[in-house]
């Protein structure tokens, strides 16, 4: 069963007080002690990001590591990427993100663990990555589109209500037939997709919201449902 999950925002690099999409993450692997692979290649393998992974992922239930291609931790990076449960892409500069991968077949590999059953999740530009397309800041000011891998259809564009012009730019860059309509979520929001359908919207945050964003018969923006990890049984139950 291929999984993707797409962060708008959130998890342990923006929420490290709130554990709730980080932890949505871990369960969906069904096993008592994944292992999680953070890949921080968008941020240039900042070890403050690495760092605060390892700070928060060490106090799960978890097996957690980083695979580093700037000091690559083994030769055989496929066999190193194939044995893990979960690989959690960082945020930061996509456009480099994906040059790098490249360089080293990265995105082939993970084709090949999406293929094979591993959760492949991330935030911001981890988020973006798996698109066709998707808007970011990669060129410095201002925001553009992006060309991805296209493991999930569309476009994507996280941070929708974390950052000012990211509604604006996103709705003029479908109108203009710039980038395909996609799927846009806020700061806090989890969109959960299984062989290339969403399957769960979650979020982290009382009110944060996902969108399907395009221009038709429905207008531009539809908002999705989701579910807020935060209620408590009570509140469950009276749903």
């Amino acid at each position: 069963m291929r999984q993707i999950i797409a962060l708008g925002g959130g998890g342990f690099s923006m929420e490290p007080q709130n554990p709730l999409l980080d932890s949505y993450i871990l369960n969906q692997s069904k096993k008592p002690q994944p292992k999680i692979c953070f890949i921080p290649t968008a941020s240039g393998d900042s070890d403050n990001y690495i760092s605060r992974f390892y700070q928060f992922f060490e106090q799960q239930n978890c097996q957690p590591s980083h695979l580093s291609l700037y000091k690559p931790p083994t030769r055989d990076l496929e066999g190193y990427i194939l044995e893990k449960d979960i690989i959690y892409v960082g945020g930061g500069n996509t456009k480099n993100l994906l040059a790098l991968w490249k360089e080293w077949e990265l995105d082939i590999m993970l084709r090949r663990a999406w293929e094979q059953g591993i959760i492949l999740t991330g935030v911001s530009a981890g988020s973006i990555c798996w698109f066709e397309e998707g808007v970011t800041d990669s060129y410095g000011d201002g925001l553009e589109p992006i060309k991805c891998l296209g493991f999930l259809k569309g476009s994507n564009c996280p941070h929708y209500d974390g950052e000012i012009d990211r509604r604006p730019t996103y709705h003029n860059l479908i109108a203009s037939k710039k980038i395909k309509g996609g799927v846009a979520a806020d700061d806090g929001v989890s969109v959960h997709y299984i062989e290339q359908e969403i399957s769960n919207i979650v979020s982290s945050r009382p009110g944060a919201k996902a969108y399907k964003v395009d221009f038709d018969t429905l207008g531009i923006e539809t908002e999705l449902e989701i579910e807020f990890l935060g209620r408590t049984k009570k509140e469950e139950r009276d749903r």
